[in-house]
């Protein structure tokens, strides 16, 4: 039985620690309320400091409206399938060929413009500007698409570019061909006005980025590559304007990748003997690949959430949120276990939380009174910027723990590294500036693409590569890309040539402004 005095010693002791862990919990509020309220709400750079820049204004009449209209239209109903790496509608990669020279007979005919063919049907243009001294950059875009069906259930049949309520209803009005075509009328455009670069830049159109993009990229980076060149910055495909989109998030925000989740897919296969059904063994090889499959679905990837990047969307979008989201997000250091555990819940954003798993296809058997002798899946994982493609295979490995079951790596690569997107970084300004520009009420925040796209090839060229195009999400929209009835808006094409037409223009500056602390955005 305990004295009274190790009683009291116990209560006093009992007493300190609750203090001493209110306090600790006062002093982590307070930070975290002092944080919140500091937080720069309006992280950028004045427009003020910016070089001065005479841009030509984008000044088009009702006929130039209607045909550069007509010509995207003509480049959705060219179907240029890429079906797998082997296979793609050659004939329709070099019907678009042709189409762009007719499209965009300036570009084509300009001394400032040079074109060369690579790999049969990709194209890369160098527009030479003024002043050698400035590195260039590249503006990157794909012509293939992947398949489409008209009994999927689309609105309109998907390469028909029909208009339905002021929208285009076609494969590639999204991905990618709304882009591609933006980049080259914008070019069209500012060649027929009279314009001449300060700064070159490099267009490249991949025509297999829906199968990886191994022969155009990839024998595009090795052509600049061989010439020595180096890249200021490369802006590709990737992310976009979302409105409605993020639950809770007030307003629109464009998001810039800055970077890309890993790639892996690995194939797992069982081996057993033979019989027949009548007289069937304790385990088969189905039954035990799907013991294997089951237990990789019932343990996730680790949470990595605030280990990659994904953290700096939240940071920076963080004021647009209502409490107590705001509070949660403008302290992550705090607070990221808490909301990992919220944004798993979700199939969409459980993607920000860890390296995601999913079995794509599982094949066994020949008859249904055999039981087969060999069992195989196939598993495609999105890895995590924390995380390498090694981590990955092993964790899979000890997930599985059946040396029956064989795990082969089929093809994969670890996460893009991360570009800069602080004051200081060239293309990530440029960009936020004509966003803001164009879109004054619009929250520019970096993100991470957790798809792929061909800028992975060019990463021996710079360190700075981003991933966005001005392309508006509503809620729903994100479902048609590569689904049924992918669509864009007439008025949404025509700011993407707006787009690319003021950030030409706006690349032609030697250096970004110094950062400011005053607050204000560009």
């Amino acid at each position: 039985m305990l004295q009274s005095g190790t009683k009291l010693s116990i209560a006093r002791l009992l007493k300190i620690i609750i203090i001493n862990l209110l306090t600790i919990t006062l002093v982590l509020f307070t930070v975290a309320l002092i944080r919140t309220l500091s937080l720069d709400r309006n992280v950028g750079l004045q427009l003020a400091r910016w070089e001065k820049t005479r841009n030509i204004s984008l000044a088009i009449d009702h006929r130039q409206r209607e045909q550069q209209m007509e010509k995207f239209k003509e480049a959705i109903r060219i179907p240029t399938v890429s079906f797998s790496e082997n296979e793609n509608n050659g004939t329709a990669l070099r019907e678009f060929g042709s189409f762009l020279r007719k499209a965009f007979p300036t570009v084509f005919s300009s001394k400032l413009v040079h074109h060369q063919l690579v790999a049969n049907y990709s194209h890369l243009f160098w527009v030479q500007g003024s002043q050698p001294d400035l590195v260039p950059y590249l503006l990157l875009a794909h012509l293939d698409v992947v398949p489409a069906s008209e009994s999927d259930g689309w609105d309109a049949p998907p390469f028909s570019a029909k208009e339905i309520d002021g929208f285009i209803y076609g494969r590639g009005t999204i991905d990618d061909k709304g882009a591609l075509m933006g980049i080259l009328q914008a070019l069209e455009y500012l060649l027929m006005k009279g314009y001449a670069p300060r700064r070159g830049f490099y267009i490249a159109l991949g025509h297999d980025e829906e199968a990886r993009g191994g022969k155009g990229a990839v024998n595009i980076a090795r052509l600049l590559k061989e010439r020595g060149v180096q890249l200021s910055f490369i802006l590709d495909e990737g992310l976009a304007i979302v409105d409605g989109v993020i639950s809770g998030l007030q307003g629109p925000a464009a998001l810039i990748g800055i970077s890309e989740k890993g790639w892996a897919t690995v194939k797992l296969s069982a081996t057993m003997a033979p019989g027949h059904s009548s007289m069937p063994p304790r385990e088969t090889s189905i039954g035990i690949l799907a013991a294997a499959i089951n237990r990789l679905e019932e343990n996730p990837m680790p949470r990595l959430f605030g280990y990659g990047p994904e953290r700096q969307i939240f940071e920076h979008l963080a004021h647009k949120f209502r409490l107590p989201l705001n509070f949660i997000m403008s302290n992550l250091w705090l607070f990221s276990p808490l909301l990992a555990r919220v944004l798993e819940r979700k199939p969409d954003t459980n993607a920000f939380v860890r390296t995601t798993t999913a079995v794509t296809m599982f094949n066994g058997g020949i008859k249904e009174n055999i039981i087969p002798a060999y069992a195989e899946a196939f598993v495609n994982l999105r890895i995590h910027s924390a995380q390498t493609l090694q981590e990955v295979l092993d964790l899979i490995h000890s997930t599985v723990a059946d040396q029956r079951v064989k795990i082969e790596l089929i093809h994969g690569f670890d996460p893009l590294p991360v570009s800069s997107a602080d004051e200081r970084a060239f293309g990530f300004q440029i960009v936020k500036k004509t966003v803001l520009e164009m879109f004054p009420t619009v929250t520019v925040a970096p993100g991470v693409c957790i798809g792929n796209t061909d800028s992975r090839h060019f990463s021996d060229l710079t360190r700075n590569i981003y991933r966005f195009a001005p392309i508006w999400f509503k809620p729903g929209d994100p479902q048609r890309f590569h689904g049924i009835n992918e669509r864009i808006s007439k008025k949404n094409y025509e700011e993407l040539v707006e787009f690319y037409f003021s950030l030409i223009q706006n690349c032609d500056i030697k250096n970004v402004p110094e950062a400011h602390s005053s607050g204000h955005e560009l």
